[in-house]
């Protein structure tokens, strides 16, 4: 049979504004304060941005990164930068300035694109930056005002206005020379407490944008509240998602319970993603009160609470809870609703939600496999890895051929989470293999704490944990060794962290004890630990 050269055109998330712009150009694609972006508008400073780029010597394949919140310009990015065929670094922007500038180094970023309310994490490393030749700084008006900082924090660059200024409206095709392709690199810890980057291609991107619109439940009608950070995992693909049906996105700068009532009231929101955190921030929030239109909350990170969710639910909110990594472009399965749960008391509902469910439709199934690869019975009770495969899972780590390999042995991807398989075939985690701590949906290392904690003169040795966190689900603690004669104090020590890592990672309590449970081998015994913090708790866990 011969080939057909017509039907197999190379899948990419460009193709979504392309469209958009050209079958709703004046529907409303941004909404940011004031600013009111139309589709026809987006595609068409996409464009100039693109050649911007161009013109500043981004060749294809180059890494062009971003340190800014959720605002307009971050979500352009995800579509100008790989129309100039080039790879977008998103930063996360609670990194310390020598993290960030471990990542640029890293994977090499040309050109740096940062938030003036951000640039005093750049100024300390600017000048020491290896491969940034520019460094554009965009001026929001929605930025509070910037407060009297110690040190050097001026930041020279070039303004975003500028950038463009360098730009043309030429159009520009709208796809990708090989849907393979790096489209984009997202920098996670792991457990080792170096990041890794995980490279997304244009095929996985496309295919798991049209997951989460399928799963999350959105149409040409959703509008959108940007409360996920839309630098963790691309935003779960949502950036590219929501264009794809021509919805609304709402940007908003920082989570505040407030802010999200407002929006939601006044732009109508029908949708939003985030952590627990975000949930208990929206239903304890003042403001909180009957919704006036139906409000679809997709959820992943530790499991939300029963109490939370029953209270989301009271107003009107639907939840869906969802399960993946960074290396699986963020939600890779879904707790689908049965029918009959709707009918279920809350709290019976509650536990089914907090399962991490099944795959999604556009991957492979999940599976839990034994320590050879053999799936365990579905009897909720035998414990093993889950494992994935397929268009949603990573390309592999940029520049880290050993990890990749050890990440992908056996044909699947190991997420290195624990569960078991119940009998309906819905996944549940039951502990993780690795010793991440998820604090309001950030994953944090425990092993990068611990490096900056024994970097302390007076610790010897010590171990991090989660713990209980009624706002957070939860958050690191210290288990600190001091050396003989030696002395510190829980504020000093913490405060010790703070100066070497960002602030979110470093423990929020310490305690200090004559020795650690160790096994005979040496091995810290962190399970004991654990189980002394979370006795009478559930123990929430990656979801």
């Amino acid at each position: 049979m011969p080939t057909n050269a017509v039907s197999p055109t190379p899948l990419t998330p460009l193709r979504f504004l392309e469209r958009s712009a050209t079958v709703h150009p004046q529907r409303t694609a941004i909404v940011h304060g004031q600013r009111r972006i139309t589709y026809s508008d987006m595609a068409a400073e996409s464009t100039r941005l693109a050649h911007a780029l161009r013109a500043s010597g981004i060749e294809p394949g180059d890494r062009v990164a971003y340190l800014c919140p959720n605002i307009p310009e971050e979500l352009i990015a995800h579509f100008a930068v790989p129309l100039a065929g080039a790879v977008l670094v998103a930063l996360n922007t609670r990194l310390a300035p020598d993290e960030i500038r471990h990542i640029l180094d890293h994977c090499g970023a040309k050109l740096l694109v940062v938030d003036r309310e951000l640039a005093t994490a750049v100024a300390p490393i600017a000048s020491s930056l290896a491969t940034v030749t520019d460094i554009v700084i965009v001026d929001d008006d929605q930025a509070p005002a910037q407060p009297d900082a110690a040190g050097d924090t001026t930041l020279e660059g070039l303004s975003y206005a500028d950038l463009l200024a360098r730009g043309s409206d030429e159009p520009l095709p709208w796809e990708a020379q090989d849907e393979l392709d790096t489209i984009s690199i997202n920098y996670t810890s792991g457990t080792t407490g170096q990041p890794k980057g995980v490279m997304y291609t244009h095929r996985g991107a496309y295919l798991n944008a049209l997951g989460e619109v399928l799963h999350s439940e959105h149409t040409a009608a959703s509008v959108y509240l940007w409360t996920l950070p839309m630098f963790h995992c691309n935003g779960w693909c949502t950036t590219w998602g929501v264009t794809a049906v021509a919805g609304r996105h709402v940007c908003l700068r920082a989570v505040r319970g407030d802010a999200m009532w407002a929006l939601i009231r006044q732009e109508g929101v029908t949708h939003l993603n985030g952590a627990p955190v975000v949930l208990s921030t929206l239903a304890a929030a003042d403001e909180a009160a009957p919704l006036e239109q139906p409000l679809t909350i997709t959820t992943a990170g530790a499991a939300p609470s029963p109490t939370t969710i029953g209270q989301l639910e009271a107003i009107g909110a639907r939840i869906i809870h969802m399960y993946g990594l960074t290396e699986t472009y963020g939600p890779y399965s879904v707790c689908d609703w049965q029918d009959g749960w709707p009918q279920l008391a809350a709290e019976e509902r509650a536990t089914l939600l907090a399962r991490q469910g099944v795959g999604m439709v556009i991957g492979d199934r999940m599976r839990v496999v034994d320590a050879d690869m053999n799936d365990v019975p579905a009897d909720g009770v035998t414990v093993g890895e889950l494992v994935m495969r397929g268009n949603v899972v990573m390309k592999g780590y940029y520049n880290d051929e050993a990890a990749t390999e050890k990440a992908f042995a056996g044909g699947w991807f190991h997420s290195g989470d624990l569960g078991v398989l119940q009998p309906d075939g819905y996944a549940k985690l039951v502990d993780r293999a690795k010793d991440i701590v998820i604090s309001g949906g950030e994953n944090i290392s425990t092993v990068e704490v611990e490096s900056a904690l024994m970097a302390h003169p007076a610790i010897v040795d010590v171990a991090v944990i989660g713990i209980p966190h009624d706002k957070w689900g939860e958050t690191p603690k210290a288990f600190v060794v001091l050396a003989p004669d030696q002395t510190a104090d829980e504020a000093e020590v913490i405060a010790f962290v703070r100066e070497r890592i960002a602030h979110y990672k470093a423990p929020r309590a310490v305690e200090f004890m004559e020795a650690l449970p160790r096994t005979s081998t040496g091995k810290v015994q962190k399970f004991e630990l654990r189980e002394r913090e979370w006795a009478g708790q559930e123990h929430r866990i990656k979801g």
